[in-house]
């Protein structure tokens, strides 16, 4: 099978499964929408966990806002009541790795109800973000660039709205796990429990978008960068 030179994994049926290539798939379709069409802002979200350091030496200024958006973003989900309601639902089966599952979880319901929230189709929304970060592989960290291959490969902002697609995910994750997470059966207590963790995420998502434009428009503001 071909090597993907450009974004590291090599491409077979099962390498997105694969420990090596798997790096914290959680929650991007969440952040891509939260960019509200910037692709800069865009790529410095989808980027923000795999940064480190004096990010204002080594990205442009867009970039840096989106960075500081998705670290805004992350603080502002794990500090809701509505999350931390959902994680206490889970957390006797699975632990430290609740919060995980809930990021799962809440980004398989906005992928399964996108139109919900967005009036462009879903696969559409997917190609303009895989395009846009394309067209930024040179500035991409390394941590990123190893697992996006086979995100965009398997079109895992799309897929992860199928049952199908979520559990595989969640199969995936629970073979990197250091410890036991009972995640290979996350998605058997989603099928359990869907209206309870639907309705929380319709709770939270509302929150959630509200608190990102707000912040998104501060952090322009502060730093005087023009609309787009």
């Amino acid at each position: 099978m071909p090597w993907n030179r450009k974004f590291g994994c090599e491409i077979t049926s099962k390498s997105f499964f694969q420990p090596y290539c798997l790096r914290k798939v959680l929650n991007y379709l969440a952040h891509a929408y939260l960019s509200f069409g910037r692709p800069k802002i865009l790529i410095g979200n989808l980027i923000g966990d795999s940064v480190r350091g004096a990010i204002e030496k080594k990205y442009e200024p867009e970039i840096v806002l989106g960075i500081k958006l998705h670290r805004a973003i992350d603080a502002y989900t794990d500090s809701h009541p509505v999350v931390k309601e959902a994680q206490l639902l889970l957390r006797p089966n699975f632990g430290r790795y609740s919060t995980v599952i809930t990021d799962m979880y809440f980004d398989h319901f906005l992928s399964k109800f996108w139109n919900n929230y967005h009036p462009q189709p879903l696969n559409d929304f997917a190609q303009e973000v895989y395009l846009i970060v394309d067209q930024h592989a040179d500035i991409l960290p390394e941590k990123f660039i190893k697992m996006y291959g086979n995100i965009r490969l398997y079109n895992m902002l799309v897929k992860y709205g199928e049952f199908d697609g979520i559990r595989r995910a969640l199969q995936g994750m629970a073979k990197r796990t250091t410890f036991n997470s009972n995640m290979e059966t996350a998605h058997k207590f989603l099928d359990q429990h869907h209206e309870f963790f639907r309705l929380h995420f319709g709770d939270f998502f509302e929150d959630l978008v509200a608190y990102s434009k707000a912040s998104l428009n501060e952090l322009i503001n502060s730093n005087f960068i023009s609309e787009r």
